[in-house]
């Protein structure tokens, strides 16, 4: 059922010329855009994307080692092998170009389509939606939140004349970009969920905001939204007038309402929503009754009432609403393993991207893909399962674990595989040996009907409810903030010493690796040795080699920096030791400056003789020259930081004119990067700035770690009795406390106790109270609806560990490094 196309009817539809080795019967399946997730390469078309950060047309040649056969590029390559090899489209833009094919393949198909816009909740709703909808239709969607400029594109593409109801989210950041999402989806029908200040920086004002959006329902016969967000309606309303092809259908609690709500009761667990639509009364019972989950959930319930999709079993469907995962997450597991935990969506271009992150991950791990059958798909299953068994042996999958009917039943797809099967989720765990999983990195992929997370709780680690989870995906966001920084050329070197400031060591050298980042830099050379051991290839620089073990360096390929006069002496010594290393295959070293920061580093009058040593030593080269600034945050130390920069470009002339040689020079840290451009010379140094931690707000840096925990107890409490050790707090009035297992001996620092710091509690601030123990603290939730098991923020993007900062008198840093290895590390990443 799915439709392929060869390369010259993509150029018809591209309005493009074709040149090179073009395979004429070449059927094209699916479209890449990223060159370092590669799936069903043999079949697949390559758009050579072009943005402020990168380029594709890089990759042509490695892509076509991998056997990529045809490219879409708005310049030929220089290589003439190239030409002779893989066909090439050439266009003008190769953004227009995938959205011309995109919305081309979109014109194939007559079923109804929904576009959903806004500023939050989107994905959810279409998730929801889809759970609701798919026991009756057959639905296509966004594969994860895959509703940008290239995410929308690559989400039609799995169009098919199988599927019933397609269902898309679509994104904007900026003018401009709606208008090209509409002629992409076309959608019938839409949904608007609400407006917030998510990329507020790309609008005038907010109203201006929403009208860019309503640019996705132009010509759509049906448009949802909530009358009781003021300024959609507003908008909506004035939208209206010149739009009178477009029924408007608005929910809330008003009488005028399409979809009215009459009541709302609590229950002990959920909500009791009583509703009327065209005079009747329905009643569901829903298994959450926070705000924003109503929302979205009566977005849900009224494109199903306006669109006359109502079923009997709807009412039951809505109670197994469950939240959604919205990322991948990795976590440390039974026997030393690492768990994957992307039960939030089944489909193929999912699957790849899962497998990816597993890659990337598990260096040197098996790697083991616990998958149950992919629903919904629109392939037949021999060819569905035949795809999939190409990818999992293309992804180098050691172990394979399918559960499901389809998936068992189609084994052969598997031949070659360490593989096993089960009928469904209950009998892999009556089998189940824990035993079985050492020292591997498992991926757990499933639709939501299987209930992978019975699998989930028995694998993963369940010691400590207090959590640091990092967005690996903010920590990207960060990095190419950087890296639109850049002057053409310049490289990267990122920090990852000190467990990367808190958050991991080669589960963030592997994230950095897999974006190709340049170096990496730690702070001594043990840190870089567990990077070697995890499969880490990159340069690595150790910061503060120890004289006592430097052929730890040479074992390991770790690249020391040399600061002084007798440091380099000893590695001259040590080198005797390793003949592997002599003038023709030197050993790099990195060359620290004082420039004025005054700690490690040769001073200007040290230079000659450092300089006569390195000329001695043929068996060592100088691969960067490098200085640190003391003050490039601080605007009133301007003049000092300039005087650095000076003084180091003024050494490293002298270096180079005397070795005769070339080498990198580096000194921008995160802040130097955008507050000193001219000091970028070869490489910048990004450290703290990638965890989102930063000066300058025009920079948008996203908060990449959340310290978090979870109420274990609440107590009500009389006026007049007190709370913790040595009776520190007496309650003035009568409290409801809440007990939170975190304490100093997880990095809270016990001067935050006693009301001087605070917590969010359902997005409240909860005062500490009383002294903060070892292991738990209790927080005034007086004010604050809450229950047992509610989640606690310590600190994150409502609570930024700046302020935490501010509030202790330290810098983030401090914070972050501080919190122990008994705190477990939560990985997300889209």
């Amino acid at each position: 059922m799915a439709i392929t196309y060869l390369p010259h009817e993509l150029a018809a539809i591209m309005q493009a010329s074709v040149h090179g080795a073009v395979d004429e019967n070449l059927r094209i399946s699916f479209l890449l855009t990223d060159s370092r997730r590669i799936t069903y390469a043999q079949s697949a078309v390559f758009f050579a994307l072009q943005t402020p950060k990168n380029d594709g047309h890089k990759f042509i040649g490695e892509l076509i080692e991998k056997g990529v056969p045809c490219f879409v590029v708005s310049s030929l390559p220089l290589n003439p092998i190239w030409l002779e090899k893989a066909g090439f489209i050439l266009v003008n833009n190769t953004f227009t170009a995938l959205q011309q094919l995109a919305a081309a393949h979109r014109a194939h198909f007559q079923y109804p389509v929904l576009g959903i816009t806004g500023s939050n909740g989107k994905t959810i709703v279409k998730e929801w939606l889809s759970q609701l909808l798919s026991p009756q239709l057959r639905i296509v969607k966004n594969p994860r939140s895959y509703n940008s400029q290239t995410g929308v594109p690559l989400s039609v593409w799995n169009m098919d004349a199988s599927h019933q109801l397609g269902i898309f989210e679509a994104g904007i950041s900026q003018k401009g970009e709606m208008e090209k999402l509409r002629k992409i989806l076309k959608p019938q029908t839409g949904i608007f969920t609400n407006i917030g200040p998510a990329h507020d920086e790309g609008f005038e004002n907010t109203r201006t905001k929403v009208f860019e959006k309503l640019i996705l329902f132009e010509n759509t016969d049906l448009l949802i939204y909530n009358s009781e967000q003021h300024v959609v309606d507003q908008c909506i309303v004035a939208w209206a007038q010149n739009h009178t092809q477009t029924r408007i259908f608005h929910w809330g609690g008003k009488p005028w309402d399409h979809l009215k709500i009459i009541s709302i009761h609590p229950l002990e667990q959920g909500c009791m929503l009583e509703l009327e639509f065209e005079g009747q009364v329905y009643h569901f019972r829903l298994p959450f009754a926070d705000k924003a989950s109503l929302e979205n959930v009566m977005h849900c319930i009224a494109f199903i009432f306006a669109q006359g999709l109502y079923h009997p079993e709807l009412p039951d469907r809505i109670t197994k609403l469950a939240p959604l995962a919205m990322r991948m997450e990795m976590k440390q597991a039974i026997n030393n393993c690492l768990l994957i935990n992307d039960a939030y969506s089944s489909d193929i271009l999912s699957l790849g991207i899962a497998l990816d992150f597993l890659t990337t991950q598990t260096q040197q791990r098996k790697r083991v893909l616990i998958l149950s059958d992919i629903l919904q798909s629109g392939l037949q299953p021999a060819e569905l399962y035949r795809q999939v068994g190409e990818m999992v042996k293309e992804k180098r999958v050691d172990v394979m674990i399918g559960i499901g009917k389809e998936i068992s039943s189609h084994q052969d797809a598997f031949t070659g595989l360490n593989a096993s099967f089960y009928r469904n989720t209950l009998s892999f765990l009556r089998h189940y040996d824990p035993n079985d999983f050492q020292n591997m990195g498992i991926l757990l992929k499933g639709a939501r009907e299987f209930t992978f997370e019975q699998i989930s709780n028995k694998l993963q680690l369940k010691d400590h409810q207090t959590l640091l989870e990092i967005n690996m995906d903010a920590m990207v966001h960060n990095l190419n903030v950087y890296r639109s920084l850049l002057q053409p050329g310049t490289r990267m070197m990122a920090m990852v010493k000190a467990f990367s400031y808190g958050s991991g060591s080669y589960e963030i050298a592997g994230l950095l690796q897999f974006h190709q980042i340049n170096y990496l830099a730690v702070a001594f050379a043990d840190e870089g040795t567990e990077l070697r051991n995890a499969g880490i290839t990159l340069p690595v620089v150790v910061l503060n080699p120890e004289v006592h073990n430097l052929d730890v360096l040479f074992r390991f390929m770790l690249e020391p920096e040399v600061y002084s006069l007798s440091l380099l002496q000893r590695l001259m010594l040590a080198l005797k030791h390793f003949p592997d290393h002599h003038q023709d295959n030197p050993f790099p070293v990195h060359i620290k400056l004082d420039t004025g920061m005054h700690r490690l580093g040769f001073e200007e009058n040290e230079l000659d003789r450092m300089l006569q040593l390195l000329l001695s030593e043929p068996a060592i080269r100088v691969a960067s020259v490098f200085s640190h600034l003391a003050a490039s945050d601080k605007e009133e130390f301007d003049d000092f930081t300039l005087q650095q920069i000076a003084v180091f470009e003024r050494m490293s002339r002298r270096i180079e004119k005397t070795l005769g040689y070339s080498f990198l020079q580096h000194i921008a840290n995160s802040a130097a990067i955008a507050r000193f451009p001219q000091a970028q010379f070869d490489m910048v140094r990004p450290g703290i700035g990638l965890y989102g931690i930063g000066d300058l707000p025009e920079m948008h840096l996203q908060h990449v770690t959340t310290f978090k925990s979870v109420i274990s107890q609440i107590k009500d409490l009389k006026k007049g009795e007190s709370v913790g050790y040595n009776r520190s707090v007496m309650l003035r009035r009568k409290t409801r406390m809440a007990i939170v297992p975190v304490g100093y001996a997880d990095g809270l620092d016990r001067r935050l106790g006693n009301g001087k710091g605070y917590m969010l509690v359902n997005g409240k601030k909860a005062p500490t109270l009383g002294t903060i123990s070892m292991d738990m603290c209790s927080l005034d939730i007086t004010n604050i609806v809450a229950t047992e098991g509610d989640e606690v923020i310590i600190f994150g993007p409502g609570l930024p560990v700046q302020q935490l900062a501010e509030q202790l008198a330290t810098i983030p840093y401090e914070i972050l490094t501080s919190i122990p290895p008994r705190v477990k590390r939560i990985y997300l990443s889209e």
